[in-house]
């Protein structure tokens, strides 16, 4: 778990069920794959697909990002990975990105993997709501590897695009499970529509919730027996069924009030999960890639914003790089729901820090650093291809790079937990673009 709003790539509820095996730290030896002994070395075909990545700092000539734009072509929903948690350049290749696609193509909403209720608020403070961007990523990504400079930058950007450009509003998304915040009563934005328009249901949407309210301290409520805390979520699954018998399909008030209780319900369910039976830990992260994207699908459908989704590479990507936790991912659902609507952008890198946990997972997030990838990496044969940074379309690449994109190879996926083991990921069934980086750093902590 993330933080107080989000489930983590690799959650504190999937370490309470799962135990850790023998790892492979990046920078140790890894085996040639026999793809790579078989065929002839796929460098010189990558570089005729390579594209220069002049910068990952927002604010820097845009020409470079001309061919990800031809790329990316009409896709309504980007998928944008990390292959780190707490890396500065894949935050600030991310607000490069977005507000290319803003001011270039059109896009309206950047989505995140934190909680739906922090994103509401987040957006809130996007359109012009009080206070200043760091006490808002204080409150909403508090606890969070994205409680960092890189955010308040790229939300102080979006609030001023909106005051310089009022016809082309920008807006925040949280599409994850989430827990409300202290002295938030997301609860209301269900009750207050229901005492308005249902005034008769009221009642019974007030006894439904009363076992999850307030829901702003997800580990006390872990604390709580299983049985103790699959009532309340059978309770908000009720509560979601009744308002969605009522009239009102299609209004925009009743559609925003009924996500509003569906969030609540798949908190509720994620949080009533058995964490020491592997089983329903697996079909718990199933069920919240799945969410995920259809509340990505919802908010895209409702609004009809073109959408920046940023997320991991695990949860971006078409292939699961952990099949026994996690069997099927968010962008295989969302592939499966937008067709080719939806384009995944996956990222590696070569060497340089980040920001994790170690595997209690509690505590701060904290510095670790790598140095360059073993020969049998994918990220070893990357970092030959180009000098500059660079980008390339695994769909279109010559035949020799797409046959070597072809074959799952030690990967760094690198998530709220470290050391961890390198996963074996086909770079070219897993993204339709990638992005590669020589060198990261951590991310720059609020001052």
């Amino acid at each position: 778990m993330t933080d107080g709003t989000a489930m983590g790539r690799r959650s504190l509820l999937v370490a309470a069920a799962v135990t850790a095996g023998a790892l492979l730290t990046p920078g140790s030896a890894a085996a040639a794959t026999p793809g790579d002994q078989a065929g002839q070395d796929p460098v010189h075909a990558l570089a005729r697909a390579a594209h220069p990545l002049r910068s990952t700092e927002p604010g820097s000539d845009t020409a470079d990002l001309r061919p990800l734009g031809a790329m990316i072509g009409s896709a309504a929903v980007v998928g944008l990975g990390e292959a780190t948690h707490g890396s500065h350049e894949f935050f600030a290749l991310k607000e490069r990105v977005f507000r290319y696609l803003v001011e270039e193509k059109g896009f309206t909403t950047f989505a995140l993997e934190i909680g739906w209720p922090a994103g509401l608020r987040i957006d809130e403070y996007v359109q012009g709501g009080r206070g200043d961007a760091r006490q808002v990523v204080r409150a909403e990504l508090g606890g969070s590897p994205f409680e960092r400079t890189e955010f308040v930058h790229l939300i102080e950007w979006m609030r001023d695009h909106n005051r310089r450009d009022p016809g082309h509003r920008v807006h925040f998304m949280g599409n994850d499970i989430g827990f409300p915040k202290v002295g938030d009563d997301f609860f209301a934005r269900v009750t207050d529509c229901v005492a308005r328009r249902f005034p008769r249901l009221l009642p019974r949407f007030t006894d439904l919730y009363a076992g999850l309210r307030p829901l702003d301290d997800g580990y006390a409520y872990l604390a709580r027996p299983v049985a103790q805390r699959q009532r309340p979520a059978a309770d908000a699954q009720q509560a979601l069924d009744l308002l969605q018998a009522q009239p009102g399909a299609g209004d925009e008030e009743f559609e925003w009030t009924l996500q509003h209780a569906r969030s609540i319900a798949q908190t509720a369910a994620a949080l009533a999960t058995d964490f020491a039976d592997p089983k329903s830990v697996t079909a718990m992260e199933l069920d919240r890639d799945r969410l995920m994207a259809a509340n990505t699908v919802w908010w895209q459908r409702r609004t009809g914003h073109r959408m920046l989704l940023s997320a991991h590479d695990g949860h971006v990507g078409y292939v699961t790089d952990e099949p026994g936790t996690y069997p099927k991912v968010q962008g295989a659902f969302l592939r499966e729901a937008l067709g080719t609507s939806y384009l995944a952008i996956g990222t590696t890198f070569g060497q340089g820090s980040f920001l994790s946990q170690d595997q209690s997972l509690v505590g701060p997030w904290k510095k670790f650093t790598v140095g360059a990838a073993a020969p049998g990496s994918n990220e070893h044969t990357l970092d030959r291809v180009s000098r500059p940074d660079f980008y390339l379309d695994t769909r279109t690449a010559p035949p020799a790079a797409r046959a070597w994109l072809e074959v799952p190879r030690p990967t760094r996926h690198i998530g709220t937990d470290y050391p961890c083991p390198l996963d074996d990921v086909a770079l070219g069934p897993s993204y339709d673009l990638l992005v590669h980086l020589h060198h990261v750093r951590e991310a720059a902590p609020l001052r």
